[in-house]
């Protein structure tokens, strides 16, 4: 491959450079996986209730925040209760089967560097993949670029899942709402008797700001 090939000539940077960003890549996957997505702690209510430092986002029309079935708080406005993580969490996207955590109001951003660290990084290796083959008519073809192949099959499938994730995720970034709110608008009290379709959205570029910033 071209990087086999860069390192017999002694030209270490490109190398080192995709070895840093597959580790940089892994050591985001436990950065998103094992911190705390935005877990609703219960001491956060009396804080809320003596006014301490409390943001209270504004409710759209008469709705009321509703106490939580499940682990008895009082839900902030957009989140949600995830029962294979038995919390309530803050600004709830959605719970990664992948991750084995739920990416909310924390480590949702840290999610995005990650996808997209992790595109950068399966683009690369299809392209190393690729460049490995050697298009040479013989019977023993296969034989030799059967790794290869397998190897550049399994990144293209990945690449593909990813880069779908990553479209989708900033789309809905852009407008200002999670994926928990666009696949159940209509089961939300707050979406559903809002008179705006969405009464987060404040434009792409402050959207976008207040996500990131």
């Amino acid at each position: 491959s071209d990087l086999q090939k860069q390192e017999e000539r002694g030209e270490l940077l490109q190398p080192l450079i995709f070895v840093l960003l597959v580790l940089c890549s892994v050591l985001l996957y436990f950065k998103v996986s094992l911190m705390d997505p935005g877990f609703v702690k219960p001491e956060e209510e009396e804080g809320e209730d003596k006014g301490e430092g409390v943001v209270i986002p504004q409710i759209p029309g008469d709705i009321k925040l509703r106490r939580c079935g499940y682990c008895l708080v009082k839900q902030p406005m957009r989140a949600k209760h995830c029962q294979l993580c038995q919390h309530c969490v803050r600004r709830y996207d959605h719970h990664c089967p992948w991750l084995e955590n739920c990416v909310g109001e924390r480590n949702h951003p840290l999610f995005i560097v990650y996808l997209s660290v992790q595109l950068v990084v399966l683009l690369w290796g299809g392209h190393v993949a690729w460049s490995g083959l050697y298009f040479e008519q013989s019977q023993k073809w296969l034989q030799h670029n059967i790794f290869l192949l397998v190897s550049f099959f399994l990144i293209f499938i990945f690449t593909i899942v990813v880069l779908l994730l990553l479209v989708s995720h900033l789309y809905l970034i852009s407008c200002n709402t999670t994926t928990w709110e666009f696949m159940s608008h209509h089961r939300i009290s707050y979406l559903r008797h809002s008179e705006l379709e969405n009464p987060f959205d404040q434009g792409i570029i402050l959207n976008l700001w207040r996500f990131f910033c």
